[in-house]
């Protein structure tokens, strides 16, 4: 059922919530339900961090509300804390469909002592060790050739063990892009490249990025399949990457994924208006229409489990109060000072940092 290069956006589920394929039968109501209340987690986050940011509590935000279905379909199509996940900076959302708490998002966001990257990483670049879920960086394109070596480690070691790198459809105009997807294809590499296709790079619209008529299409001149899915059905994302993973898994080499979706806020905090400067209100609106979470709800009121506006409205009023106590426990464990400039980098702290680290001791009044 699931072929690649299709012309056409693999899809299951209809924006109506009508099932346009048979829908397997691990989707339940139960499933349905936790991978709504999952993608419902993730626009709240959005909405609450962009708060925390006008409030001047975090310096930096990007926005993945409209992707939900991406990520969370991402997230449980792979082996959670078993695959190595190499995300981008919109990835909060994937994040927690891995399992990452809340918590620890918050913390990065914030750059607090309770941050595991001690606030040295910039805000919104979010890493987890215990969940395999790698830094972000802000250098368009520079995941994938780490993610294409750190899956060549992985065949030479023999382990069951795959990588997921993501990126935006903006990514596929960068030589890394081009750079990571050959070695892993010359390699047989097992990696899943999944393209979070959301249309905007920025303010360039993907027509302006590439003559090819989509992204999964590039797949042929590296030598691995190419799957093409509507990014906003989250049974679609979910039944695609699963098939591309094991596919990758088996030693069959890597894959690419084309997840199509929508960003429906802005690229960041850095034009925050949008609608203004580069794409239409219709156009947005018409996305708003495509909403991936309402498409889950219509499902399920399809299958005769439907959720109640006073029931989403409590999952929704839960989801508020988690993220407020998370981001006062996170404040109140405070900042990190000027010591961590020299730690963590040598075991053996070089003469010329340690001058430097007496230098600010004494201009710090002698602290220890």
């Amino acid at each position: 059922m699931i072929q690649p290069f299709t012309a056409d956006p693999i899809r299951f589920v209809a924006e109506d919530g009508q099932p346009v394929l048979p829908l397997p039968e691990r989707y339940t109501p139960a499933l349905l339900r936790e991978l709504h209340h999952l993608m419902l987690q993730g626009r709240e986050f959005d909405r609450k961090l962009i708060t925390l940011l006008r409030q001047g509590r975090t310096s930096f935000y990007s926005q993945a509300s409209g992707m939900e279905a991406t990520q969370i379909g991402l997230a449980k199509a792979i082996r959670a804390r078993h695959d190595w996940v190499w995300g981008y900076y919109r990835d909060q959302v994937l994040g927690l469909g891995l399992g990452v708490p809340m918590f620890t998002l918050i913390s990065q966001c914030l750059g607090s002592n309770t941050d595991e990257c001690r606030g040295r990483q910039m805000p919104h670049h979010f890493s987890a060790r215990d969940y395999n879920f790698v830094s972000a960086s802000s250098s368009i394109a520079s995941q994938v050739p780490p993610a294409a070596g750190s899956a060549m480690a992985q065949k030479y070691l023999g382990t069951d063990e795959i990588t997921v790198v993501t990126f935006g459809d903006g990514a596929t105009s960068e030589g890394d892009w081009h750079a990571g997807m050959n070695m892993a294809g010359a390699m047989g590499a097992p990696c899943l490249f999944v393209c979070e296709n959301n249309q905007w790079a920025i303010s360039t619209h993907i027509r302006h990025q590439t003559a090819s008529e989509n992204i999964h299409v590039k797949a042929r001149a590296y030598g691995m399949p190419g799957f093409y899915v509507d990014g906003n059905d989250v049974v679609a994302v979910m039944e695609v990457c699963h098939h591309a993973a094991e596919w990758v898994r088996a030693g069959n080499g890597p894959a690419l994924v084309e997840c199509l979706t929508y960003r429906v806020g802005s690229h960041s905090n850095a034009d925050a208006d949008a609608e203004k400067s580069y794409r239409t209100r219709d156009e947005v609106n018409e996305w708003l229409g495509r909403d991936p979470i309402q498409r889950v709800e219509n499902l399920l009121e399809h299958l005769g489990d439907p959720i109640s506006a006073e029931e989403r409205a409590g999952m929704i009023a839960a989801i508020h109060k988690q993220i407020d106590e998370d981001v006062l426990r996170a404040e109140a464990a405070g900042y990190p000072d000027w010591r961590i400039m020299f730690e963590d980098v040598y075991s053996d702290l070089p003469d010329h940092l340690r001058q430097q680290e007496a230098m600010l001791r004494e201009e710090q009044g002698g602290q220890a």
